[in-house]
């Protein structure tokens, strides 16, 4: 076991100390990956961070490698570690193989994008996301987005299946932020929303979380019958009317009895066993 070194003055570092490297540690990670890399001077900049302090603890990620320095353009880019750490979080999450075909079934019945979210810990996440050039999926609605279940189809499905006490506890660390002028961030008004979605076995958000697209979810529930996960869709608005709201019920219905199926017996139709 690594012992945290001393400072200068033969002291160990304190636990707050220690807390706020790991905090600008991984505030460089984050600047180089949204930047495509780099250089010491334009992280310092944009966290606003001393300059030897990037970077020393950027030298330190390379020599862990969690970064590259590319010496020749004076930057730094993402290491080849970090790609162990993302194969590593797809197969924690582990959707399989049946439900991912059930998803990109979904998407082209419905002809829209389409969505698996899962519980992990306290939060809502999405697992899975098949689309199209012709049906894209929402930005930032990627593999493990976990914000804003208030504004989103399969985080309200899944905020309805909850206790009062767990809703208490998402809301309490995720809070309702108001993304577009139709977001409800009145506790009050997603409570009653989250009763009514409760009894329809459906939720719909109508430009909750993007301006100018809708979206739907309805619940997957294992063997206790508890919702464990949700498929969703998303479509723009335009495209969205009664008759077309019925039936992308009926996809969406139809794809949770499928994988709900799954998650109760193992089993799900033949069809749905080929690989995506």
């Amino acid at each position: 076991m690594r012992v945290p070194a001393r400072d200068h003055t033969g002291s160990m570092p304190s636990s707050d100390s220690g807390v706020a490297t790991v905090e600008k540690t991984l505030s460089i990670l984050e600047i180089v990956a949204e930047r495509g890399g780099a250089s010491a001077k334009e992280v310092s900049q944009a966290l606003g961070y001393p300059l030897p302090t990037v970077y020393r603890l950027m030298q330190a990620l390379v020599q862990s490698d969690y970064l590259v320095h590319l010496k020749g353009e004076r930057r730094f880019e993402l290491g080849y570690k970090l790609d162990r750490l993302g194969v590593s979080l797809h197969r924690q999450i582990g959707v399989p193989t049946a439900v991912r075909a059930e998803i990109a079934r979904l998407h082209d019945t419905a002809q829209t994008a389409g969505y698996f979210a899962v519980y992990r810990g306290a939060d809502v996440v999405v697992a899975y996301v098949v689309d199209s050039p012709d049906h894209p999926r929402l930005t930032p609605l990627g593999f493990g987005f976990h914000e804003a279940a208030h504004a989103t189809a399969f985080g309200k499905i899944m905020l309805a299946g909850m206790s009062v006490d767990q809703v208490d506890g998402y809301l309490g660390v995720h809070g309702m932020p108001r993304l577009t002028e139709t977001t409800m961030t009145s506790r009050p008004e997603l409570d009653a929303h989250l009763a009514k979605v409760a009894n329809l076995g459906v939720a719909w958000e109508h430009e909750e979380f993007v301006p100018g697209m809708t979206c739907a979810a309805v619940g997957v529930r294992n063997g206790a019958g508890m919702i464990v996960g949700a498929v969703a869709i998303s479509a723009p608005s335009e495209q969205i009317d009664p008759a077309r709201e019925r039936a992308l019920e009926r996809y969406l219905r139809d794809a949770s009895n499928h994988v709900s199926t799954y998650y109760r017996s193992g089993q799900l139709r033949k069809a749905a066993a080929v690989a995506v």
